[in-house]
Formats: C-alpha cells, structure tokens, sequence
C-alpha cells in the first residue's frame, strides 16, 4: 500500500513538473531574460538612452504609445530575433541574441496567427507588453 501512494505521489510530481514547464511563460518569466540580456542598453527600467556609442537606446516603455495604443508584437519580435535588421540606420546596434532563440517553442498570437515562438522570446515579449506606459 505504501509503495503505490509512493508511485502515485511521484507521478503526480513528475506531471506537474512538465506541466509547468509547458505553460505558457509569464512577464516574471521575461523580466528576468530581459535584466540579463537587455538592461544593460534599455536601463533596469526600460527606459533607454544615449549609449557610450552615441546610439540611442529607444524607451521600451512606449512601444504601445508610438503605435497608437497597440503594443506591436510583430515588429517586436522581428527586432529582437533579427529578422528585419537590413535597410535598418543602425542595423549593428541592436546585438544578435541566439542563445534566447534556441530551447522550447510556445504557441503566441501574431496578428491573429498563433506562431510557433520560442520560450525565451515569449517571455521577453509578455514583460515588455506587461510593462507600457499609458501614454
């Protein structure tokens, strides 16, 4: 009797792990991708600014402003996976981030297309929604 509530217990465990590991990743889950990858351009508070390069760090916090109250997950996706970066001023200020490209892939909604994203950069994606101005 022990040793089946020992099994079960630990089959509950283990589908609990992989069921957390598959949900879909949180602004938590992104804010720390983005201290890690992203703050030391965009500032802890995503506000941006001038870099000792002179290049300009755009406030990450108006994406949504500057795109009449819509936050563009397609364009912002595009910018920090590197597809778009031809025809760019700047095409070498934004650095390539592989590592956060790799891993898992969810499901996010893109236009209206659920496309398949990996991990990482979902993540990024809901901190960076989760954390635009009013205005």
């Amino acid at each position: 009797m022990a040793r089946s509530s020992i099994l079960t217990l630990g089959t509950v465990v283990l589908l609990a792990g992989c069921q957390a590991q598959n949900a879909m990743p949180t602004a938590k889950e992104g804010e720390q991708i983005f201290v890690e990858n992203c703050a030391a351009c965009h500032n802890y508070d995503a506000v941006g600014g001038e870099l000792s390069s002179r290049a300009i760090a755009p406030d990450l916090t108006q994406l949504a402003a500057d795109n009449g109250g819509v936050f563009p997950r397609a364009k912002v996706l595009s910018k920090i996976d590197g597809y778009g970066q031809k025809g760019h001023a700047n095409p070498g200020a934004m650095p390539e981030f592989g590592a956060i490209l790799a891993g898992e892939q969810v499901p996010v909604d893109i236009d209206g297309t659920m496309t398949p994203t990996p991990r990482s950069l979902a993540a990024l994606l809901a901190f960076l929604e989760s954390i635009q101005s009013e205005g």
